[in-house]
């Protein structure tokens, strides 16, 4: 008799053929299903994570979600997300404006009351430990094709040298030939400056001969109030103000030359304020001279910071006029005069002068302030440094001073061409600054091209890299889903555990004091490979954590009792259980970054004495290598792992 499977068994291999069938059908994507499923299993592995680190995504309730445009790390351990209006034009119009505090080790958000659009500002940290915060958005820009209303530069001269002149935004300017142009914003305009000059006589007397009065001014935006090219002009004209009576009739019009439809950029504001970290708030100073938009803080020797470049109020890019921060007084001074593209990456080296590597991150001509060299804010001289291999692909790269700082040495990683540029380099290069005459030699090459990567300086002196994209803002689906770090050392990159989430445009990195490093922001320009759909903000944050605290299993140095506060040229001992497996002492300036650029990160070699049950710390005596601030204490073990930080106040 013949074999009759049973009903049991023919709906058995029924079902076996028709899944037999579907995979056939469509293999690949059953073969990636496997393949992902596989590569989840394998990076979950302790071994891997041993290796090559893990990521872990921050769950972020959805009332703190928000568009990370700038990160800086507080002495407090807790980080501030600034997004400003966060490049959406209705937040921008609606006055929305958004700053989230977020502690890491406590898992919590906290929102904080914005009072400007800080959207493309400039920052940096303060010896006390406030962060200040200076320039933004005071107008979105209108593209090509777009401009309705021919607009441009007002300059609003005052003659009186009694008073100063205040127009509220809508003010009218009327031009010689009776076309109405409007201020898009409140302008003051200061007293006029008065001299006197004088006639000596033959006694020595001196008699007052006669009065000379220099008019003041200040810009403002204006744009006309009918549409059409009617309005465009390039002739040089005054303008006469209505609305003004008496003597401010008399003294007070207005200049133009260029009223234009061309595109119309981005506006910035003079605005500052100091973050304070205890408060949890923002605290007004005095505002800049200047407006800027894409400006960077910088920190000098003495505890002031420099701001550098940006556009200024009617959206075109400071020539070359920098201002100085006295956090002392909470004023603005002026600074050396020169020019740079915006938001320059600007080292702080030894004797004061910055370290211009040629990164930036945005506006400026191809042919201007690209050049990489050595400048000296106190005598103003600029020494060019050679060497660099794609010196026309510096737009959007990465830029950090390696570690430890000691060794003056400059990293410049990735980059690509000027504006909406589709080049990208794979390009790394180091320069020493020790050198009699500096030059930059190459480097091991990045994986593939690279813009916007995110740079951040290790504990244990490597340097960790993370996403970018190979295309203008992640044009073409192009982000880059990968990590790796960098041994000075060695010379070399080794292969890092890859993240989950895209980064390019508007996103930032930065060390965490537990030693993790988080990763925020990202703002394509598309959302997929054909470039027809728009890109969103990125609003989820990751997490990686790196091979030694993996290895570890938790156990790693603890820094016990000592000193809040060090002071250069000194020493400081503090309680550490098992001190003799440890290894290295660092100094660690906590970042502010935005749009790659974080000229605050630092690394400083202590010098390490170890006793039982303690260890001293020396700190370094020069000011340019430290900075007064906060910094965080890592001590790191043999085995490479860090402790969690100990903030110290450098005074």
């Amino acid at each position: 008799m013949s074999y009759r499977p049973t009903q049991r068994m023919r709906k058995t291999l029924l079902g076996g053929g028709a899944m037999v069938v579907l995979a056939g059908l469509n293999a690949p994507a059953a073969l990636s299903f496997a393949e992902s499923t596989y590569h989840a299993y394998k990076i979950d592995q302790p071994a891997y994570k041993a290796r090559y680190g893990s990521w872990g995504t921050v769950r972020i309730p959805e009332e703190f979600r928000t568009n990370a445009v700038h990160a800086a790390l507080l002495r407090t351990g807790k980080v501030l997300i600034v997004a400003g209006s966060g490049n959406d034009e209705e937040h921008f119009g609606a006055g929305t404006f958004d700053t989230v505090l977020w502690d890491p080790e406590a898992g919590t958000f906290k929102r904080i009351d914005t009072p400007e659009d800080f959207f493309c500002g400039g920052h940096a940290a303060l010896p006390d430990g406030r962060l200040l915060i200076a320039g933004g958005t005071a107008r979105y820009e209108v593209l090509d094709g777009e401009v309705r209303h021919a607009g441009g530069g007002m300059r609003v001269k005052n003659e009186d040298p009694d008073r100063p002149l205040t127009l509220r935004r809508g003010t009218v300017f009327r031009s010689p030939t009776g076309t109405a142009y409007v201020s898009r914003f409140d302008v003051t305009v200061p007293k006029a400056k008065r001299t006197f000059e004088v006639d000596r006589f033959r006694d020595g007397a001196m008699k007052p001969w006669r009065t000379k009065v220099t008019a003041s001014e200040q810009r403002v935006f204006v744009e006309a109030v009918e549409e059409g090219p009617q309005a465009v002009t390039g002739r040089a004209a005054q303008y006469r103000i209505e609305g003004l009576t008496g003597r401010a009739a008399d003294n007070a019009y207005g200049l133009a030359e260029r009223i234009t439809l061309d595109k119309q950029d981005f506006q910035g504001i003079r605005a500052a304020y100091e973050f304070d970290p205890v408060a949890e708030k923002y605290v007004p100073v005095a505002p800049m001279k200047d407006a800027r938009w894409y400006p960077t803080l910088v920190g000098l020797d003495d505890g002031r910071v420099l701001a550098v470049s940006g556009l200024d109020d009617v959206g075109e890019i400071l020539a070359g006029g920098n201002e100085i921060y006295d956090p002392k007084a909470k004023k603005w001074s002026e600074g050396p005069f020169r020019y740079f593209p915006t938001y320059p990456a600007l080292f702080l080296t030894k004797g004061g002068k910055l370290f211009y590597p040629g990164a930036n991150a945005g506006y400026g001509p191809a042919d201007k302030g690209r050049v990489p060299g050595l400048w000296d804010p106190e005598k103003n001289t600029f020494t060019e440094v050679g060497g660099l291999a794609d010196a026309d692909e510096l737009e959007t790269a990465a830029a950090l001073m390696l570690p430890p700082a000691q060794d003056q040495k400059v990293m410049v990683l990735g980059g690509g061409g000027v504006g909406e540029s589709g080049k990208s380099t794979a390009r790394t290069a180091v320069v020493d600054l020790t050198e009699d005459r500096p030059v930059f030699e190459r480097g091991p090459d990045l994986p593939q091209g690279t813009r916007y990567l995110n740079s951040v300086l290790m504990p244990d002196d490597t340097v960790f890299t993370t996403g970018g994209s190979r295309d203008y803002r992640g044009r073409g689906a192009s982000n880059v889903l990968k990590a790796q770090s960098y041994d000075p050392a060695t010379g070399a990159f080794t292969a890092a555990a890859a993240p989950t989430v895209g980064r390019n445009y508007h996103s930032e990195a930065l060390l965490l004091p537990d030693g993790r490093v988080a990763t925020f922001g990202s703002d394509s320009l598309y959302g997929d490979r054909a470039n027809t759909r728009l890109g969103r903000f990125e609003q989820r944050m990751e997490v990686y954590t790196p091979p030694a605290l993996h290895r570890s299993g938790g156990a790693r140095p603890v820094i016990g009792k000592g000193p809040e506060t060090v002071t250069r040229g000194g020493s400081a001992t503090y309680a550490v259980e098992g001190s003799g497996r440890i290894a290295t002492a660092r100094l660690m300036r906590p970042s502010a970054v935005t749009h790659t650029t974080d000229v605050e990160q630092r690394s400083i070699e202590l010098g390490l004495r170890k006793t039982p049950g303690r260890v001293t710390v020396a700190v370094p005596e020069d000011p340019a290598l430290v900075p007064p601030g906060w910094y965080m204490l890592f001590l790191t073990d043999t085995e490479g792992t860090p402790s969690v930080a100990k903030w110290v106040r450098v005074g």
